[in-house]
């Protein structure tokens, strides 16, 4: 089982070397959750463009008016040469201070606007990401609710909590950051662009050249970075639940002296992860100064450029158009820097959302039945009808397609197997055949070899899969035509390895029945004999108990797993080594439970203790998913077959375990 959990981790992470598949489709599918936030987002690029026309104002005042209409004149006044042009040194004599201080407070005034509007278009953002986050978990979370068990035993948790997590977080980057800067860094170079236009197409024309230079590097470089990004983010779900596993099984590592072992398949997966995180952030990290230094060779030769126009009046170049022309030309090249920059970002983000739209994508469980559950009573005449008030009597609602009529079955929990074979994968038959029937009122009891196909059953029985061949019924009526959720409201299973949720165990005990009060509560505490111990609590059954009963022993949690399974009052109730965690004494007093559980229920057990199976009614025996064996203990003992070879062997190891004790003492 460990070898094949680990196979499926390496699987997982052998796929870290894909790259999103379909950019664009899952920006645009990203986008599409802002929709409910037309009005907001448009307002926010509103403010966004006023913040860059604001930027752009103040910066051409700066150059064509400060410069032009009062540094130089005032220079040349002074009887300093610093130009040729005809229209300053007219203005030379004309010079005064008088508006100096309003032109300054004008500048002074659009950058302060513009801080303020992007300040308001960031919080806005801000706001709308947290939104849209929420409606992602959400939507996330309800798909994975209606998932199929199929998906979460060929996915590792760790991966699955990993979409919660890393992926999460960098959708949250991207959305706040991301995506908003880049809108926000695009109107600046388009704004920039033209306003350098304005003042010098020539300079222009030699400040694209660069930048043409800069983004064919800028795409090589970031195609490389956001390669290993995805891979890094795929190996970190990998190495997640590599991780988990490891935590579930440490008393077994330690058990076994397996640290070493465990501490090499670790440093393998931290190894790749390694591999694509060094990647990443080298080519990550080495694009910055490139697209930096880039940006200074182009702001040098421009200035240079510019110089000579300026001082010999070339295209109308003024000092003061230079000094506009060089402010614009640095805040052109910066936005294109930190777009390259953020690409990184983008590409890791956009990875992560095509991981979580593919849980959201994921086929939800099927299910075609259309017979339901329903309040029923009995009329005057005996017949069953449905009812709205609650009366404790259940019966399926059956419409029949073909003659447009409906009849009411008893809900009487009979199950019958007729001739079912079924494989998890194709090329391998788990169950070959299986006939077998499960009357009200009955403990059936299965018994085999791990492997042998008992808890398959329990699963075909539940729907957690269906069958390949055959049919399964169930109070006469084929599964397949029951809704899958009427189907286990009719069932109460206990499993092996319990888990209970955060919270109290009054909460718990009631996860059976919602609506279950005080008293009913206690009387099916009382029949899982733990009435006594959860009255022993602090808080009695306001106790909370933490993250899956790590507060209480392991017997106490299976024995509030079985009051919740007696608190359902299902016709039909499935323990799968129910007692296992369970000490002598309560073993013994929950098997009186059962055995009252079952004067008008079907009780199907998996099982490997004599206690547990040598009272059953019918004990079903399955060796290589093929039923060999059925009888009662008596009846399979006298036959001398696999059931006897089953007893035999346990009484053997109970026995070397007595006699081991029994040495050691």
């Amino acid at each position: 089982m460990r070898k094949d959990k680990k196979q499926n981790v390496k699987k997982a992470a052998a796929q870290n070397k894909f790259r999103a598949k379909n950019p664009m489709q899952t920006l645009k599918r990203i986008l599409g959750y802002w929709k409910p936030y037309r009005g907001q987002l448009i307002g926010a690029l509103i403010c966004m463009i006023a913040n860059v026309l604001c930027n752009i104002a103040g910066t051409f005042m700066l150059g064509s008016v400060v410069v032009n209409n009062y540094i130089l004149p005032l220079a040349y006044a002074n009887g300093v040469y610093v130009t040729s042009n005809a229209e300053i040194i007219a203005r030379a004599a004309e010079v005064t201070m008088q508006n100096f201080g309003g032109i300054v407070g004008v500048m002074a005034a659009m950058y302060v606007v513009g801080a303020g509007l992007h300040y308001l278009y960031n919080y806005i953002l801000v706001r709308v990401t947290t939104k849209t986050l929420q409606s992602v978990r959400d939507e996330m979370f309800e798909k994975m609710e209606k998932l199929p068990v199929k998906y979460f035993d060929t996915h590792t948790h760790g991966d699955i909590m990993s979409l919660y997590t890393n992926d999460t977080d960098t959708l949250r980057e991207l959305l706040s950051n991301g995506i908003p800067n880049l809108i926000s860094n695009l109107l600046m170079v388009v704004g920039m662009f033209v306003a350098m236009m304005l003042v010098s197409p020539l300079l222009t024309l030699c400040s694209v050249v660069m930048l043409v230079i800069m983004l064919f590097i800028m795409k090589f470089v970031a195609g490389k970075s956001g390669k290993h990004f995805v891979g890094q983010q795929r190996q970190t779900g990998a190495i997640n639940g590599f991780i988990e596993e490891h935590i579930d099984g440490l008393k077994v590592v330690k058990v076994f002296c397996h640290e070493d072992e465990e501490k090499i398949d670790f440093d393998k997966f931290n190894e790749d992860l390694f591999h694509h995180s060094d990647k990443a952030h080298t080519y990550a990290n080495i694009l910055f100064p490139i697209m930096g230094n880039l940006s200074y060779v182009s702001y040098a030769a421009t200035a240079i450029l510019g110089t000579i126009m300026a001082i010999g009046g070339f295209g109308g170049m003024t000092w003061g158009g230079l000094v506009s022309f060089m402010q614009f030309s640095r805040q052109f090249s910066n936005p294109l820097s930190q777009i390259a920059q953020q690409m990184n970002g983008v590409l890791m983000a956009l990875a992560g959302a095509e991981r979580i739209f593919e849980l959201i994508d994921q086929q939800p469980e099927q299910d075609e039945g259309y017979v339901t559950l329903v309040n029923a009573k009995e009329d005057e005449d005996g017949n069953i009808v449905e009812t709205e008030e609650y009366t404790g009597e259940w019966a399926w609602k059956h419409f029949h397609k073909a003659d447009g009529t409906t009849t009411y079955v008893k809900w009487r929990g009979e199950v019958e197997f007729e001739d079912v074979s079924f494989g998890y994968v194709p090329e391998k038959t788990v169950l070959k055949h299986v006939t077998m029937e499960a009357l009200p009122g009955q403990k059936i009891a299965l018994v085999g070899s791990t492997g042998a196909g008992k808890t398959t059953i329990t699963n075909l029985i539940n729907r957690f899969y269906d069958i390949n061949e055959g049919k399964i019924r169930y109070d006469n009526i084929n599964i397949t035509k029951i809704k899958k959720d009427d189907l286990r409201h009719s069932m109460a299973m206990v499993l092996q390895d319990t888990h209970l949720f955060t919270g109290t165990v009054a909460d718990n005990i009631r996860f059976g029945k919602p609506d279950a009060s005080m008293e009913e509560m206690i009387e099916a505490a009382k029949k899982a004999c733990c009435h006594d111990f959860i009255s022993a609590l602090p808080d009695g059954y306001d106790t909370v108990i933490g993250e899956g009963g790590a507060s209480i022993s392991g017997g106490e949690k299976q024995r509030i797993s079985i009051a919740r399974a007696i608190i359902k009052d299902s016709p039909v109730i499935i323990l799968d080594e129910a007692t296992a965690n369970v000490d002598p004494e309560n073993e013994w007093m929950l098997q009186n439970a059962i055995r009252e559980l079952t004067k008008s229920k079907t009780v199907i057990m998996i099982a490997h203790r004599l206690k547990t199976v040598r009272h059953a009614d019918k004990i079903i025996v399955l060796d290589g998913g093929k039923i060999v064996e059925e009888g009662t203990h008596k009846e399979l003992l006298k036959k001398q077959g696999k059931y006897a070879e089953f007893i035999a062997m346990r009484e053997k190891s109970v026995g070397w375990k007595l006699g081991g004790a029994m040495q050691n003492r």
